[in-house]
C-alpha cells in the first residue's frame, strides 16, 4: 500500500463537498475531487463545483480540468488521482478523496491497473466485424480465446465482446485472466471510507429537489445553452450528465424548460438511488447519517475515532 487516504462519499446533495472541505483543512491536507463530472471545464453550476467560499482555501484536485469535449475514462481518472494521491503522501499529508462517483473511488483505492486502451482503430475494426459478421459469430470468437468471458455474455452484448476481443488484441492475455490478477493484488490505499446519507429517504429527495430550483435559480439553463453556442451537443460525454442532458432537450424545444426541470428532478433522485445500491456492498464504510440537513461540527471530533 501507498499510504493513508479518506474518503468522503455518499449520495448526491449530501454535504460530501462542505464535509471534505472542513476535513482536509482540520488535516492540513488536500482534497480530491471524485466526481464524474466536476472534471469537465465549464460546467460549474449543473455539477455542483465547490466554489472559492466552500473550498475554506483547501486545494482542491481533478475539478475542471478536462475540455468538455474530451470523453475521460476511469483509467484516466486512476491514473491521474493516484499521481496527486502520491505527491501528497510523499508530503506527508493524508488525502481527502471526495465525491459520488463510486467507480472512480473503487478503481483508485484498488489501483486497478487498466488494459491498454490502444489508439482506438482496433475497436473499430472489431465494431465493422461485429456488424457484418453477427453478435453469435463474434461470440464464438472470443470463447476460442477466453472461454470465461464469453460465457457471460450474450450474443448482443456489442461493447464488453468487443472490449474483450480487444484487450486480447492488445495484451495477449484474456480479459477474465487480467480481472483475476486485479482481485488478488492487495489495494493501493489504506482507506478510511466515510459514507454520508439522511436517515429519512425523503429527506434526501427534499434536498435534491431543492438543490435543482437552486441550480436553476444560479443560471443552469444558461449555462448548458452556453455549451451548446461552444458546439457541444448530445454526443459528447459531458452532455450526458443529469441536469444538462434535460436542458438541452429544452432548449431544442422538445420539452418545456419546466418539464426538463422536472426530468432533472427525477433523475437526480434516481441517481441518488443508484449510489446508495452501489455503497451498500461496502462493509467498511463507515455512515454518518443526518436528520434534516447536514449538521457538520464545529471541531471535526469524530475525526480521531476514524483514524
Amino acid at each position: 500500500m501507498s499510504g493513508r487516504v479518506i474518503v468522503i462519499t455518499g449520495p448526491t446533495a449530501t454535504g460530501k463537498t462542505a464535509l471534505g472541505a472542513r476535513l482536509a483543512l482540520e488535516l492540513g491536507s488536500e482534497v480530491i475531487s471524485a466526481d464524474s463530472m466536476q472534471i469537465y471545464e465549464h460546467m460549474d453550476i449543473g455539477t455542483a463545483k465547490p466554489t472559492e467560499e466552500e473550498m475554506l482555501g483547501v486545494p482542491h484536485h481533478m475539478i475542471g480540468c478536462v475540455s468538455p469535449f474530451e470523453s475521460y475514462s476511469v483509467s484516466r481518472y486512476v491514473e491521474d488521482g493516484s499521481r496527486i494521491a502520491d505527491e501528497l503522501i510523499a508530503r506527508g499529508k493524508i488525502p481527502v478523496i471526495v465525491g459520488g462517483t463510486g467507480l472512480y473511488i473503487d478503481s483508485l483505492i484498488a489501483g486497478t491497473a487498466f488494459a491498454a486502451q490502444g489508439s482506438g482503430k482496433e475497436r473499430e475494426a472489431l465494431n465493422r466485424e461485429y456488424d457484418e459478421a453477427g453478435g453469435e459469430a463474434m461470440l464464438q470468437r472470443l470463447r476460442q480465446v477466453d472461454p470465461a468471458s464469453a460465457d457471460k455474455l450474450h450474443p448482443s452484448d456489442r461493447r464488453r465482446i468487443v472490449r474483450a476481443l480487444e484487450i486480447h488484441a492488445l495484451t495477449g492475455m484474456a480479459k477474465s485472466a487480467l480481472d483475476e490478477a486485479t482481485r488478488t493484488v492487495p489495494p493501493r490505499y489504506d482507506a478510511v471510507k466515510i459514507a454520508l446519507s439522511f436517515a429519512d429517504r425523503a429527506d434526501l429527495y427534499e434536498r435534491i429537489d431543492r438543490r435543482v430550483d437552486g441550480m436553476m435559480a444560479c443560471g443552469l439553463l444558461e449555462e448548458v445553452r452556453s455549451l451548446l453556442d461552444m458546439g457541444l451537443s448530445e454526443e459528447h460525454t459531458a452532455m450526458q450528465a443529469i441536469g444538462y442532458k434535460e436542458l438541452s432537450a429544452a432548449l431544442r424545444g422538445e420539452c418545456t424548460v419546466q418539464e426538463a426541470v422536472d426530468a432533472v428532478k427525477r433523475g437526480s433522485r434516481r441517481y441518488a438511488k443508484r449510489q446508495l445500491s452501489w455503497l451498500r456492498r461496502d462493509e467498511t464504510l463507515n455512515w454518518l447519517l443526518w436528520a434534516k440537513t447536514p449538521d457538520i461540527p464545529a471541531g471535526l471530533l469524530f475525526s480521531t475515532k476514524f483514524l
